[in-house]
């Protein structure tokens, strides 16, 4: 694929897929048949540049429609968006959920993950490779966040419309049916099955999850819904942001920087337009917090977003979401149409002259998305790399505009803070770390799922709720950008400082506890594996050291003590090398959670 259209001819289906996301073509200068008008002069090619963050749904479109991208195809998206097929190429085979290469209508993906790799993905992958038939084509993947279900299968066949099923827990009859016969897969459980706390007195965050029809508009309104957004046009801009500094609320992706200072700004800025961001790419293996809220109360993050835009001055909002969580997907794209219709989107919002919408862009599995300048190079329509920095997104963000970006659960948290007023909410937690926390709790537990805590509770109060195994051997805390922690340990305060005093990380939010059954070294190869897999490539210290990192652990595998020192030295170096120079927190934190497994936990001696 070289910088030139080639011969290759869509097909018709490959066409009519593009068409009905781009509408018909104009001239042949996009793909039309050719008449002698167009011989004289273009038309259109500035306004189809402008439609260069078309490309990704185009990409969608045709793989959602055929289940993978040909030459042909590809180059007649390029046509229609003036995007040189070199460029596009790049684009298509950076996320893991497409194919440029011939495959069956049918994918079917296999969590090899973490949590599901301790339920048994491996048997899993096996008995479902040899049974799901030559028109399977079985995707050995990364988390798909669904671990409170572990283990877990994500079926997608490919037509007009495009099907899905999932398997959770999965059996290997139960994953080659979502396959073979996706429409006959039995539903997927309410998302309040992901809450053990589900209807208890005195949440916050997960209040409505398991009470109201996460469907229904007046339900939503019924329990609470949109007070706060009229809250905030009382208060106005300047008040809502206020409210939001003054309650202490920082970002719960893991940066934890605080959302009031973001905001405001972002709001000063002279440049227009002024964009939103929500970031429910969260793809960190653990965590599916973000998924069970788009799920379950799928209206609270509508409003959120609403009150967001009013506060920083932006008409149009981008919700980036997992292209692995297909209900999450129909749930929130139900709820946006829903608000529209009713008059809480649009022109004219509660009749309060204020304009906001909100679109629901794809990711297409790509971990790297999760950080917030390669989201917007994503979005942009170009490869998912960070962004060096500064400039800042509140400066020069989506479109090259100040944009604010923040994750599901920081934007339904500032629900509460204009409901209950910045004080109350602030004395909720601690006075660094101010507020719930929602916690996503799998592994060896009896209980996993997702918890509500206010800031201060301790890892071994959390790991109380959710029945933990009698012969815990390790909690890892973050995810696999986290850090492992001992049984010994369990005081640690979950908190941003406590953990920090204590060496380790809060991250997302990810608890994921093992007990001794569990192999060591192989939770720590299948980690670096990860890493090496999401790197993005673009910077030497990521690329190289992922690798170096994954060769070293292979080699110690079965060597312990002074056998095994010379790679353990090696593994530090790197893992310095990683933490100081790479672009972005994928790099910097690859090391974590290996090096505390071997200063922790003594994971090779």
């Amino acid at each position: 694929m070289d910088l030139h259209f080639g011969d290759s001819r869509p097909t018709d289906d490959e066409r009519a897929a593009v068409d009905a996301l781009l509408g018909p073509p104009e001239s042949s200068w996009e793909g039309a048949d050719r008449s002698e008008a167009d011989l004289r002069w273009a038309r259109g090619g500035r306004e189809a540049r402008d439609r260069r963050d078309l490309l990704l749904p185009g990409l969608h479109a045709i793989n959602d429609r055929i289940g993978w991208i040909s030459e042909g195809a590809l180059g007649y998206l390029c046509r229609r968006l003036t995007v040189p097929p070199a460029e596009a190429y790049g684009v298509a085979t950076f996320y893991a959920m497409f194919s440029v290469g011939p495959r069956p209508a049918t994918v079917l993906h296999v969590c090899t993950d973490l949590a599901c790799t301790v339920a048994g993905a491996s048997a899993l992958c096996a008995g479902v490779e040899a049974g799901a038939g030559p028109g399977v084509h079985v995707e050995r993947s990364p988390c798909l966040g669904l671990c409170e279900r572990a283990p877990a299968a994500l079926a997608i066949r490919a037509g007009d419309p495009v099907r899905t099923a999932v398997a959770a827990p999965a059996t290997v009859e139960a994953a080659v049916l979502a396959a073979t016969a996706p429409d006959s897969a039995p539903e997927e459980p309410p998302a309040a099955t992901a809450v053990p706390q589900a209807g208890q007195d005195g949440l916050v965050l997960l209040k409505r999850v398991g009470v109201v029809d996460p469907a229904s508009l007046d339900d939503y309104r019924a329990n609470g819904g949109y007070t706060a957004l009229r809250h905030a046009f009382a208060l106005g801009p300047a008040g809502v942001i206020r409210e939001v500094t003054d309650s202490g609320l920082v970002g719960r992706g893991g940066a934890a920087f605080p959302t009031g200072r973001k905001w405001q700004a972002t709001a000063s800025q002279p440049d227009h337009p002024h964009y939103l961001v929500c970031n429910a790419d969260e793809s960190e293996p653990g965590t599916f917090k973000d998924r069970v809220l788009m799920e379950g109360d799928p209206y609270s993050l509508v409003e959120a977003m609403t009150i967001a835009a009013y506060a920083i001055g932006a008409r149009q909002g981008l919700v980036y979401l997992r292209g692995e969580y297909p209900r999450a997907t129909r749930r929130l794209r139900h709820a946006i149409d829903q608000a529209r219709a009713r008059g809480f989107l649009g022109e004219d919002v509660l009749g309060q002259g204020f304009a906001f919408d909100i679109e629901i862009r794809r990711g297409a599995g790509a971990y790297i998305c999760g950080e917030e300048t390669a989201l917007f190079n994503s979005i942009e329509g170009y490869r998912g790399e960070p962004r060096s920095k500064p400039p800042f997104p509140v400066e020069k963000g989506l479109f090259g505009k100040p944009t604010v970006e923040n994750n599901v659960e920081t934007l339904v948290n500032v629900l509460p803070v204009l409901t209950m007023g910045a004080p109350a909410y602030a004395a909720i937690g601690t006075a660094k770390s101010t507020g719930p926390k929602l916690f996503c709790v799998s592994g060896s537990v009896a209980r996993p799922g997702v918890y509500e805590l206010p800031f201060g509770a301790t890892l071994g109060e959390l790991l109380h709720l959710a029945g933990v195994h009698d012969s815990l051997r390790a909690v890892l805390l973050g995810g696999a950008a986290g850090g492992f922690v001992r049984p010994d340990e369990l005081g640690i305060p979950l908190t941003f400082e406590g953990t920090r005093e204590a060496g380790t990380t809060l991250g997302s939010g990810v608890v994921m506890a093992f007990d001794d059954t569990v192999p060591l070294p192989r939770l720590l190869l299948r980690i670096a594996q990860f890493f090496r897999d999401e790197s993005c490539g673009q910077c030497v210290p990521c690329r190289v050291g992922t690798v170096r990192q994954e060769e070293a652990l292979h080699r110690i595998a079965a060597r312990t003590g002074a056998d095994a020192a010379a790679d353990v030295a090696l593994l530090r170096e790197v893992g310095r090398a990683m933490r100081d120079a790479s672009i972005c927190g994928l790099g910097q934190t690859a090391w974590n959670a290996v090096e505390s497994a071997i200063d922790r936990l003594g994971a090779y001696e």
